[in-house]
């Protein structure tokens, strides 16, 4: 018997639900609040809450090294044409900013999500939803066909929940953990709590990270967490040395602990004994031993060095598992020439470009659905086919930028095709120059190639003939 849209929405919400605790973790992580781990039960009682706040985190770097190098700027059609609707609708719903959000969230917690929709008479508006308040479901072996979406959030006393299927849209309110109504708060007055689907799919889109054939996506951080946890205990046991050992500690050898007597004031009697103040046997800086047979011993400092040297161990494994460069983590650049900084980047870069590959047919996918919401079927089925144009992940600088574009101009790759390998550069930058080429062109053809140099006059700025004058 097929489930009603309430049960689905009862167990898409429980399942959202059981995954809130796993997404908080690597959340906790990427922040740097972890619980000190791998440290004794009498470490943990000598300092009990001490290095609560303390972490040396490394768990920030890793997703930061390689979203940074994640950048979408444009869409290409089919026919490899630059999709310009596609990137002004992108930029409407402030995407080339937000994208940044959703693809670190999608590196620390595994996954995040796109939701595409149209409401009568407004736009097409496209959001990025946190892992926590979302969840896609797919049809039973078909791994990118989506058979429902929920989304869930609370607003002060109530909690919301829209279900996306690819015929309805169901809206849902409640308060605390009653049971699930149709959605009457926030709409206007009078619009249905269900509404259809005009898109005819799920507009709800996931964006995966590292997910296999079998299994779920996972976080960037699964590797990095138990060297991460190591890292920080190491670093409380240093600390913690350097508080004790870090300075040479002396003894006295060959003499009795000085004590002093402890008289009873009324009968006059000794009771007992006590230590005696250390600074009564020094006078000034010099200590007296009243022994022959005393002496001075030292303890030497502890190496604190053995500390480090583990931790850089550690931190070592960090870069080598998640393919981070060294210079991310160490921080250390000294005489480095260019083609061995490459070298050193080229995991990264193989990462980042792997990342490129997956993320992109979710984008691919979204922009998708915003053709389809904006009633270009055509436009749709060019860019479910197309392509998702990246930044270059690879950092390099102007001067080698420049060079490897002349090389490739002498062989014959057209302007458009160079001027899209440079760095940061827009579809829109691209259409700009594209115009500024042809209008001198049309100068040069026109025989005015003086007028492709100085100050151009509008032609509302130029003086209209005076009658006076003609008729004079």
């Amino acid at each position: 018997m097929a489930e009603t849209p309430l049960q689905t929405t009862r167990r898409l919400r429980a399942k959202l639900e059981r995954r809130r605790a796993e997404v908080r973790k690597w959340s906790d992580a990427y922040e740097g609040r972890r619980p000190l781990l791998f440290a004794s039960p009498e470490f943990r009682a000598q300092t009990r809450g001490l290095f609560k706040d303390f972490a040396d985190n490394w768990c920030a770097t890793v997703p930061d090294a390689t979203v940074e190098r994640l950048m979408p700027i444009g869409f290409r059609l089919e026919d490899g044409t630059i999709d310009a609707a596609a990137w002004r609708a992108w930029r409407q719903s402030e995407c080339d900013v937000e994208v940044g959000l959703a693809l670190l969230d999608a590196l620390i917690t595994g996954r995040a999500y796109a939701l595409v929709w149209r409401e009568n008479g407004t736009d097409t508006a496209i959001t990025f939803e946190h892992a926590a308040n979302a969840v896609v479901e797919y049809v039973p072996g078909l791994r990118r066909v989506r058979s429902a979406g929920l989304k869930a959030w609370r607003d002060g006393k109530y909690e919301f929940a829209t279900l996306f299927t690819p015929d309805v849209v169901y809206r849902w309110q409640r308060v605390g953990r009653g049971d699930w109504t149709g959605r009457t708060v926030g709409l206007p007055r009078g619009e249905p709590s269900h509404v259809k689907n005009h898109l005819g799919v799920v507009p709800l889109v996931e964006l995966p990270n590292r997910s296999r054939l079998h299994g779920k996506p996972k976080s960037e951080l699964v590797t990095v967490l138990p060297l991460q946890d190591a890292v920080n205990t190491l670093w409380a046991h240093m600390l913690t040395a350097s508080d004790y050992l870090a300075l040479p500690a002396r003894a006295v050898l060959g003499m009795d602990r000085p004590v002093r007597e402890i008289v009873d004031p009324e009968t006059g009697e000794v009771v007992g004994e006590e230590d005696e103040p250390i600074s009564k046997f020094r006078s000034d800086r010099l200590l007296w031993l009243e022994k022959e047979t005393a002496r001075i011993a030292e303890f030497s400092a502890a190496d604190l060095g053995q500390y480090l040297r583990i931790i850089d161990a550690a931190v070592e494994h960090i870069a080598s598992q998640t393919r981070t460069p060294a210079t991310y983590l160490t921080g250390q650049l000294v005489n480095v020439s260019a083609d061995a900084l490459a070298a050193s980047e080229a995991g990264l870069v193989a990462k980042v470009t792997e990342r490129q590959r997956h993320f992109g047919a979710a984008l691919r996918e979204i922009m998708r659905l915003e053709a389809l919401a904006a009633g270009e079927t055509d436009r749709a089925a060019s860019l479910g086919l197309g392509a998702v144009i990246w930044r270059d992940p690879q950092f390099r600088s102007d001067s080698q930028y420049s060079d490897a574009l002349v090389k490739l101009k002498a062989i014959g790759v057209p302007d458009e095709a160079l001027w899209e390998r440079i760095p940061g550069v827009t579809p829109d930058e691209i259409s700009r120059w594209k115009r500024m080429r042809d209008d001198q062109a049309s100068a040069i053809l026109g025989g005015d190639p003086a007028g492709l140099f100085g100050v151009k006059e509008d032609d509302d700025d130029q003086a209209e003939p005076d009658d006076s004058a003609e008729a004079a």
